[in-house]
C-alpha cells in the first residue's frame, strides 16, 4: 500500500530515501497569526542560532483543519542540553524521551531532538513484547518523522520558509478523513499499547475513520494493556473522558475490545445485562460529563469514577447481602473491593477513590432519608457531597432505577433551602479547619541562623 507521498507506509525499507512532500506558504492555511507567539519565540531562536526548527504534531494538524490547538510542539536538531543553554526558562525531564519545556507563565512549549529509526536490536531497552521502554537514539528530521504515531500528527511547519513538509501523506488523510498509523501496524502497537487508547481517542476527537490496516489488529493486541504501568492509564482514562466525547469514547473502546482493559468489572457488568439499566446509566452519566465540559462548567474524575463503578459495586454488594451480611455492612465492604480491583488496571489516586465512595455511601442516607421532614434530612443538605451524591441520584432515576420518588423529595426539599453548591469541588482543596479556642503560640526562633 503506498500512500500520497509515493512512500510504502508497511515498509521500513529505505525511508531515508523519500522525498518529502513540501507545500509551500502561498498553498497551505497555517498562519503565524494563529500559532502562540511563545512557540514562535522558540522556533526562532532556534533558527537563529544555526539550528533546524519545526513546529510538529497536534498543533500543525489542528491549525491545518481550522481548529485552535491547545498545544504548540518544537521538534530541533538541538539536543537537549543546548537548549537549555538557549532558554534559562528551560527545564529537562522525561528518562524514556528526554525533551526539553521551555515555560512561559502558564504556557509550556514541548521541545524534543530528532530521533532516530532503530532496529529492534539496537534499542537500548526493549520488553519480551516488543514495547520500547527506553529510547534516546537522535537523529535527522528524515529519521524523526517515520517514529511518529499518526500519518496526521507527522506534519512538520517550517519555521525557514513557513512551509508544510510531508513525509508520510498526512496531508491526504486529513482531507480524506482518514487516521492512519505510520509503518505496520502490529510492530507498532507493540512498541507502545497505549498508541490503541489514542487512535480510539485522536478518531472520535478529530471526527475521523481509523483505517481498517489501523484498526484490524486492535481486539486481537488489546490485552497488551496489561503491561502498561497503570498510573499511565489514569492519565489516559483522563484524556478520553474528559476531553468532551466521554460517549462516543465509550462507545468506540468497547466496540474495538479496548474498554474491557480499562474497566474490567463494568465491562463485565455491562455484557451480562440485556438492555438494562445499568448500560443506559453509564451513558448518561458520560453525556452528563459531556454537556458540564460543553458549558464550561467544573468536572472532577471522582463523579465519572462512581458512575462506571457504580453497577459493580451494586452485583458485590448484593452478593454480601445475599451472604448474611447488614446493608450498611455490605456495601462499605463492596466499595473497598470494587476500588481495590479496579486500581490494578487504572492507578486511581485515593483523593478521586474516597470521594466516589462518598457518592455511594450517601445514596443509601438520602433513600433512607427520604419522606421524612425535621433535622436529620435538612442537615443531610450541608454535607459537602450532597451534590454530587444528588446529582448521582437523579442520574439512576432517569436511567430508570426506582428511585423517581426519592430523587422528587430530594428536589422539593432544597426549593425553599439555600443554594447548594455545585457538585464538581475539587478534592484536592484543603478544607479549612476551624482553629481551636486558646492563645496563639508563639513561633519558636529559628536555630539554624
Amino acid at each position: 500500500m503506498q500512500d500520497s507521498t509515493g512512500a510504502s507506509a508497511d515498509s521500513n525499507i529505505s525511508k531515508l530515501d523519500v522525498k518529502p512532500r513540501i507545500i509551500p506558504r502561498a498553498e497551505h492555511n497555517v498562519s503565524r497569526d494563529n500559532i502562540s507567539p511563545n512557540a514562535l519565540k522558540v522556533l526562532y531562536r532556534l533558527k537563529n542560532a544555526g539550528f533546524q526548527a519545526y513546529m510538529v504534531g497536534g498543533g500543525v494538524r489542528d491549525l491545518l483543519l481550522g481548529r485552535e490547538p491547545k498545544d504548540f510542539d518544537v521538534v530541533t536538531d538541538a539536543l537537549p542540553e543546548q537548549v537549555r543553554e538557549l532558554f534559562r526558562n528551560c527545564r529537562l525531564i522525561g528518562r524514556r524521551f528526554r525533551l526539553a519545556h521551555v515555560r512561559f507563565g502558564q504556557e509550556i512549549i514541548e521541545v524534543s531532538t530528532f530521533r532516530a529509526t532503530v532496529d529492534a536490536e539496537e534499542v537500548e531497552d526493549e520488553s519480551r513484547e516488543g514495547r520500547i521502554l527506553r529510547d534516546n537514539v537522535y537523529g535527522s528530521v528524515d529519521e524523526d518523522v517515520w517514529r511518529r504515531d499518526f500519518t496526521v500528527n507527522a506534519l512538520l511547519y517550517n519555521i525557514e520558509d513557513f512551509s508544510i513538509v510531508d513525509y508520510v501523506g498526512g496531508l491526504h488523510d486529513i482531507k480524506t478523513g482518514n487516521l492512519r498509523l505510520i509503518g505496520e501496524p502490529e510492530r507498532r502497537y507493540r512498541e507502545d499499547p497505549v498508541r490503541m487508547l489514542r487512535a480510539v481517542r485522536f478518531a472520535v476527537k478529530l471526527g475521523f475513520r481509523i483505517h481498517e490496516d489501523t484498526q484490524k489488529p486492535l481486539p486481537e493486541l488489546a490485552h497488551l494493556l496489561d503491561d502498561i504501568p497503570a498510573a499511565r492509564l489514569f492519565e489516559e482514562f483522563l484524556k478520553l473522558f474528559l476531553s468532551g466525547y466521554a460517549v462516543q469514547t465509550f462507545e468506540a473502546l468497547r466496540h474495538h475490545g479496548l474498554f474491557a482493559y480499562l474497566f474490567p468489572q463494568t465491562e463485565a457488568s455491562l455484557s451480562a445485562q440485556e438492555g438494562g439499566f445499568p448500560h443506559t446509566f453509564a451513558i448518561r452519566a458520560l453525556a452528563n460529563t459531556d454537556q458540564r465540559l460543553a458549558e464550561n462548567k467544573p468536572v472532577t474524575p471522582a463523579f465519572l469514577i462512581a458512575a462506571l463503578l457504580w453497577d459493580p459495586l451494586r452485583q458485590q454488594s448484593e452478593a454480601y447481602v445475599a451472604e448474611g451480611m447488614n446493608t450498611h455492612q455490605a456495601q462499605q465492604l463492596a466499595s473497598d473491593d470494587v476500588v481495590s480491583k479496579q486500581i490494578a488496571s487504572i492507578a486511581l489516586p485515593r483523593r478521586f477513590t474516597l470521594v466516589a465512595k462518598d457518592i455511594w455511601a450517601l445514596q443509601a442516607r438520602l433513600e433512607a432519608q427520604a419522606g421524612r421532614q425535621g433535622k436529620r434530612a435538612t442537615k443531610l443538605l450541608t454535607h459537602p457531597r450532597f451534590r454530587a451524591a444528588y446529582d448521582f441520584l437523579l442520574l439512576r432515576a432517569a436511567a430508570g432505577e426506582p428511585v423517581q420518588d426519592i430523587a422528587e423529595f430530594w428536589t422539593e426539599l432544597q426549593v425553599d433551602m439555600p443554594a447548594v453548591p455545585d457538585r464538581e469541588e475539587d478534592p484536592r482543596s484543603p478544607r479549612r479547619r476551624r482553629r481551636r479556642g486558646g492563645r496563639r503560640r508563639q513561633s519558636k526562633p529559628d536555630n539554624d541562623s
